[in-house]
C-alpha cells in the first residue's frame, strides 16, 4: 500500500512551473479496489534556485482499520545550470507494527553517498552507497520534477529518466498517450480535455520483491493532466492502475490550492 501512495504523490509534481516562485497543494482521495483507502496532502514549491516537495499520507476508513499506515516524504534540491540536483531526501512511516525511517545524504554535486535507515527507533544503520557519479541518476521525486519541467515547456510526456533509490538503479519511462475527456464526479470536481500519459519501470536486470516494482514492470500506470482555468497551471487530475492484488487503484484530485 505504501508504495502505491508514494507513487501517485510523486506524479503530482507535474504541477510545476517555470515562474519565478510558485507552489501548489494537492488534496487526494485514493480508492484501492472497493476501499476508500487514503487521504493524502501533497505540497510542491519552486523558486529560480531551489525546489521543495512534501507528501503526507494516511490511510482512511475501513482500510485504516485493516492496514493502518502513516508516512511523510520530503525532498529538497537546488536548480543549477538548468539541472535539478537533490540535496536531501527523508522518509518516515508508521504501520501497525513498525516504524521506519530513511535518509539519503548527497555530496555537493548531487550524488547520493550515504543511506541512513532505522526500524522501530533502533540505532540508525549507515550504508556507503555505490559510486554512481551521475547527476542524471537521483531520487524518484526529483525525476518527476524533471518531467514536470519538460511538460511545462513542450506539453509532452515522452521521457526516459534514471533513478537510484538507495538500493537499486532503474529507469522510469514516460509515454504520451494522447488526449481524453474527463468528467467530474463525486470525488473530484475537475473535468475537461486532459493529456493522458503512462509510466512504468525498466528494472535494468535488477531483482526485487517490491510489489510496486513488479506491477510497474508489467503494466503502465496512467495519469491525466488538466490545466487550472484561471492560472493555466497544469496539474494531475487522475491516476489509474488497472490491477493490483486488491483491485484497481483510482486516485482523484479533490482540491488544489495555488501558492504564489
Amino acid at each position: 500500500m505504501k508504495k502505491f501512495l508514494f507513487l501517485f504523490t510523486t506524479l503530482s509534481l507535474i504541477f510545476s512551473t517555470d515562474a519565478q516562485a510558485f507552489g501548489v497543494k494537492h488534496d487526494f482521495t485514493v480508492f484501492l479496489g472497493p476501499f476508500n483507502a487514503s487521504h493524502t496532502e501533497f505540497t510542491y514549491r519552486l523558486s529560480p534556485t531551489n525546489y521543495e516537495v512534501k507528501s503526507d499520507v494516511k490511510t482512511a476508513g475501513i482500510f485504516d482499520t485493516l492496514y493502518p499506515f502513516r508516512a511523510e516524504y520530503a525532498t529538497t534540491g537546488r536548480i543549477k545550470d538548468n539541472d535539478l540536483e537533490t540535496t536531501s531526501y527523508k522518509y518516515k512511516s508508521q504501520s501497525r507494527f513498525n516504524r521506519r525511517s530513511k535518509e539519503l545524504i548527497y555530496d555537493q554535486q548531487g550524488n547520493p553517498i550515504y543511506r541512513l535507515s532505522s526500524k522501530n527507533d533502533k540505532t540508525k544503520k549507515v550504508e556507503i552507497l555505490p559510486d554512481i557519479k551521475n547527476r542524471d541518476t537521483t531520487d524518484l521525486q526529483t525525476v518527476i520534477a524533471e518531467l514536470a519541467r519538460q511538460y511545462n515547456k513542450v506539453k509532452f510526456c515522452d521521457a526516459r529518466l534514471q533513478v537510484f533509490d538507495g538500493k537499486r538503479r532503474f529507469d522510469v519511462i514516460f509515454k504520451d498517450e494522447g488526449q481524453e475527456q474527463l468528467t467530474a464526479n463525486e470525488y473530484s470536481p475537475y473535468q475537461g480535455l486532459a493529456t493522458k500519459c503512462s509510466m512504468y519501470i525498466d528494472k535494468l536486470g535488477a531483482k526485487g520483491d517490491d510489489l510496486l516494482w513488479e506491477l510497474t514492470s508489467d503494466r503502465p500506470i496512467y495519469f491525466w493532466i488538466l490545466q487550472d482555468p484561471k492560472s493555466q497551471r497544469p496539474f494531475i487530475a487522475r491516476v489509474y492502475i488497472e490491477q493490483t492484488p486488491l483491485g484497481a487503484l483510482n486516485v482523484y484530485t479533490k482540491n488544489i490550492t495555488l501558492e504564489n
